[in-house]
């Protein structure tokens, strides 16, 4: 089987995925990138290298973008996220199996005429073939498709897997500091880390012993360190800037609890992936698209309505009353990343349902949770 997987730009985030295509396939798999990644991702630390020898740059030149074009035209399956409709075109002239993959496309609500517009955009891009599934990179890309009437019984739950690091438990844990509250991304409204911050001032009001360690940078953060100075609570946030992957994977495994305070515009969220790898207890924001795919409320995680920062505040603070249920609630977030949401199983399970789909088989269902399972 060859497989062509292609996107935007190659990541940090997509690196293990393509890995575990790339030798599960003996070399028969390709990624296509694009588009140049954009500089603020680049500060971010999703570019570390040179990219792998399987991936082709295909702005690089017309040449290699017809190159591109070829493997895509010749390949059994392709995996098709963000990338220009004139390179899929030919395939899906042909019928040819396609896996389209895609965050909710609405995360802003829409007008029900913008929405009219998106149904016959879509339609029309795939030009009213059958033969192309999606993969739902969220919780809420199916519902959102759905409303506009498309890829109707042919969706199945995916999304993003980043390195997974192997821990000896005890260790973990036994290093973790129960008080330790940490909170990860770009500072920007739609992430909501003043919801962190009004989190700080009810903990320390009512007189907990903690600390807060905001982990990023962005357009928020000299209002978020004046919230910080006015409230008083300098003492107990601590802003950490922003730092290499590697770091802050350090900082989650030190930390007992993760927030992540998104709204719906997070897509996905590939910081919850990470965090719970940690063993981290996580309150997570329901609006999220990773939350619901990851979380099993009350098991390995907590969700809380998106922006109801009382809630946010009454399950925290569960946690750090409660420090037996937060270490539970974190080795089975680990377990959760390392035997099911994770590269590995995501290519293993993606190559099984490829080829139950290319002998013929209409929306065959073979897994019960985790990726490549049903939507609904």
């Amino acid at each position: 089987m060859k497989v062509v997987f292609v996107s935007n730009y190659f990541n940090h985030h997509q690196k293990p995925f393509c890995d575990e295509m790339y030798e599960k396939l003996c070399g028969n798999f390709t990624f296509i990138s694009t588009t140049v990644m954009r500089e603020e991702r680049i500060r971010l630390g999703y570019l570390q290298g040179q990219p792998p020898d399987y991936v082709l740059l295909s702005y690089e030149s017309e040449k290699k973008k017809k190159e591109a074009i070829s493997l895509i035209n010749e390949a059994d399956v392709v995996i098709a996220g963000s990338a220009p409709d004139e390179m899929l075109l030919q395939r899906i002239r042909s019928d040819k199996l396609t896996l389209r993959y895609s965050e909710r496309p609405f995360k802003r609500e829409k007008s029900f005429v913008k929405k009219i517009y998106h149904a016959f955009y879509f339609r029309k891009r795939d030009l009213f073939k059958d033969n192309i599934y999606m993969l739902c990179a969220g919780a809420y890309a199916e519902k959102d498709f759905s409303s506009i009437g498309i890829y109707k019984n042919r969706t199945y739950k995916w999304g993003y897997f980043p390195a997974v690091k192997e821990y000896d438990v005890d260790s973990l844990f036994s290093a973790k500091k129960n008080n330790v509250i940490m909170w990860c991304g770009r500072l920007i409204d739609w992430k909501h880390p003043d919801d962190a911050v009004i989190l700080a001032s009810k903990l320390k009001k009512i007189g907990y012993d903690f600390s807060l360690n905001i982990v990023g940078n962005g357009v928020m953060e000299n209002e978020l360190k004046s919230l910080v100075e006015d409230a008083g609570l300098s003492d107990v946030v601590n802003f950490m800037g922003s730092m290499p992957p590697e770091k802050v994977r350090y900082c989650m495994e030190e930390a007992g609890i993760f927030i992540f305070t998104s709204d719906r515009q997070e897509g996905w969220g590939a910081v919850l992936n990470e965090a719970m790898n940690s063993g981290c207890a996580v309150v997570a924001s329901d609006a999220t698209g990773a939350a619901s795919y990851l979380i099993n409320d009350g098991t390995n995680g907590m969700l809380y309505p998106s922006t109801d920062t009382d809630t946010l505040f009454q399950k925290v603070r569960y946690l750090l009353d409660n420090t037996e249920k937060q270490k539970a609630l974190g080795i089975a977030a680990y377990h959760t990343v390392k035997n099911l949401w994770n590269a590995k199983v995501a290519a293993e399970r993606i190559l099984q349902l490829s080829e139950r789909l290319l002998k013929g088989e209409k929306h065959p269902v073979l897994f019960e949770t985790g990726p490549c399972s049903e939507t609904n």
